[in-house]
């Protein structure tokens, strides 16, 4: 059996590679070591850009998702020291800037979309043992039976104990924390949830995380304290007297609970000649900021258009150099600020509780600092520093992810997402394109799309979208430019029609 690229791994960082691999036509076999679908709820929180790639992958999750208004900073008195006003808050990607789900349901949607195509295979009950040069041996866990397959590539998608990273003989580096969790998953009946908001509960005595998840659902996390242990913490009286100020116990069924430890942890490096690794595989951070999952996601949509490029014979194997170049800096900037934050919220003293509190109240009063805390602007934005970019300079939107509003495309009435009118490969977009815009590109593949205000405008020479609310047109007069060339997975490359002499997608750019 031979495929262009093996996935170990069908959680929702495997599935959703596998899924995009998928749109762009590559032969694919996922690998899973369970023999059935995940049923543990442990992922729980994606956001705006999540949202983006899912969307991107054709897979419609977010009408089985949860989306707060406001995200809470209560101390041990249960006032607010500090609020997330989340439905203020418009990053300009197409989605709400946080969203809960159940990753149960979540799986089973990634599983299903898989079926659409015949070119990707999976296969569970199955775990990989070995790498040998092209081949990767598995193992039926059922039966012991061992089998081999040829492939040109192999994505570890296989979480914080990752097989693949192990037989790519991969280390870690970083630290874990010493304090426990106990998680605590369930449904809840209608009328039993007490506290109905997104909280972080900064009580010095028991620092927790309490929230409504997907429809029927809550989660709730709370810090153990010296001497408790994982026996007594997830035994049925003691889950039932914490969660009891949140929801009713009696009509709360705990579908999982849990102690855990959370980790700062990144591979020492990602690729290994034709072993790449994604997700938990990769990194492991804090969960404060909910960028766990969200930061996989993120690898998915870096790497699978990139080794489609290769793949398909468009650019050259150095491109693939790029995938750690571009996401190692935002996954530890986003581990940073994870840390950061868990000491605002892990304070464990009385007075420097009561402090902290008093001071983030005060600094608040300050119009500026309020703006920060309540708009989300201490989470560390997706914009890249070098790599793949036209030159290797960033020179205004280059390197940032290009916005998505709502289009209408001539002869249909109703306004969509831009992405889903956009496809798969490269987007040369803008009011500037036209035919000669695409006669003259010199690119890999791309789809040409011209930015109008006025559906008359439209000729059959080029495809168009209408900018109903106006946000492409103001996008392109503030950075002075009439074409961007948007590379697959909507950052920026260029500002301008054309890719640059010389084939720049061939290595990887220096910093700007």
């Amino acid at each position: 059996m031979e495929f262009d690229v093996v996935v170990v791994g069908c959680g929702p960082v495997g599935a959703v590679t596998a899924n995009l691999l998928g749109l762009h036509g590559v032969r694919t076999l996922v690998v899973e070591r369970s023999t059935g679908p995940h049923g543990q709820p442990r992922a729980f929180s994606c956001d705006d850009e999540a949202l983006r790639i899912y969307q991107r992958a054709g897979l419609g999750v977010a009408r089985d998702m949860h989306r707060p208004s406001t995200v809470e900073y209560v101390g041990a008195n249960g006032r607010p020291f500090a609020t997330i006003a989340l439905d203020e808050i418009d990053f300009g990607l197409g989605a709400a800037p946080l969203h809960f789900f159940d990753q149960p349901r979540l799986e089973a949607a990634l599983r299903a979309g898989l079926d659409r195509f015949p070119h990707v295979a999976l296969r569970t009950g199955v775990e990989l043992v070995e790498l040998d040069d092209g081949e990767v041996v598995l193992r039926d866990v059922r039966t012991g039976e061992r089998s081999a397959v040829r492939a040109r590539y192999v994505l570890g998608c296989d979480g914080a104990r990752s097989a693949t990273r192990a037989a790519a003989g991969i280390g870690l580096s970083g630290s874990s924390y010493a304090e426990p969790w106990l998680a605590v998953s369930g449904t809840v009946e209608p009328g039993a949830v007490r506290v109905p908001t997104t909280r972080f509960v900064c009580d010095w005595r028991r620092p927790a995380f309490v929230s409504p998840g997907a429809p029927g659902t809550y989660r709730l996390e709370f810090m153990l304290r010296p001497g408790e242990t994982a026996e007594g913490m997830t035994a049925p009286g003691t889950v039932a007297r914490l969660v009891a100020p949140y929801v009713d116990p009696a009509r709360f069924e705990v579908t999982r609970a849990t102690v855990y430890a959370f980790h700062r942890l990144v591979a020492t490096r990602w690729r290994s000649g034709r072993v790449f690794l994604l997700g938990d595989a990769a990194h492991q951070m804090p969960p404060f900021l909910g960028q766990g999952l969200c930061s996989g996601l993120r690898d998915a949509a870096n790497l699978t258009w990139k080794l489609h490029l290769v793949l398909a014979g468009h650019a050259e194997e150095s491109l693939l150099d790029s995938y750690e170049v571009e996401r190692r800096p935002h996954v530890e900037e986003m581990a940073a600020t994870s840390v950061r934050l868990g000491r605002v919220f892990l304070v464990r003293r009385r007075f420097a509780a009561a402090a902290r509190d008093a001071v983030l109240r005060a600094v608040q009063t300050v119009p500026r600092v309020r703006r920060f805390v309540r708009h989300f602007e201490f989470k560390p934005l997706p914009a890249l520093r070098r790599g793949v970019l036209a030159g290797g300079r960033r020179r205004g939107a280059v390197g940032t992810m290009f916005p998505q509003p709502r289009v209408a495309v001539p002869g249909s009435p109703d306004p969509r997402p831009l992405d889903s009118v956009l496809g798969a490969e490269f987007t040369v977009i803008g009011p500037g394109v036209d035919r000669g815009t695409a006669t003259g590109w010199q690119g890999p593949p791309a789809r040409f799309v011209r930015v109008l205000r006025d559906p008359a405008e439209a000729t059959s020479q080029v495809a168009s979208v209408v900018d109903v609310d106006g946000v492409l047109t103001a996008w392109f007069a503030r950075h002075g430019a009439r074409v961007a060339v948007l590379r697959p997975d909507r950052f920026v490359y260029s500002l301008g029609p054309v890719v640059e002499p010389g084939g720049p997608l061939r290595t990887v750019a220096s910093p700007g």
